[in-house]
């Protein structure tokens, strides 16, 4: 599969989180019928970004709640503040009651590829 494929494929999930919530590189891997390729899901995450596409990229965060993906976005705290807007709280980067706010994409159904 072409990376622009399975760029689009994450963003297609990406695009599904619902406000408030957020999910892993890992889920959306396996969303997409990809289970092993959380990395490749972290550097469409880093596209993502760059390209300023419409995306609620802050929503996407690592296995255990931490915002690894914190430094690909603009200014200081951006990721934080957005997720705390949609009523998160952040201690020491990381989602606090992080299990509550996961939203655990259905695996190849529902998103438009």
């Amino acid at each position: 599969m072409a990376n622009s494929d399975f760029f689009e494929k994450v963003y297609a999930v990406v695009a599904c989180i619902p406000e408030g919530k957020v999910t892993s590189y890992g889920a959306i891997a396996k969303a997409i019928g990809a289970a092993k390729s959380s990395r490749t899901v972290g550097y469409a995450m880093n596209a993502c970004v760059k390209l300023n596409r419409d995306l609620p990229a802050h929503r996407v965060v690592n296995r255990n709640g931490v915002l690894t993906g914190k430094h690909h976005f603009p200014g200081q705290n951006t990721m934080q503040r957005l997720l705390e807007e949609e009523g998160l709280e952040i201690a020491n980067d990381q989602i606090k009651n992080f299990k509550s706010f996961f939203w655990e994409p259905p695996v190849n159904e529902g998103f438009e590829f």
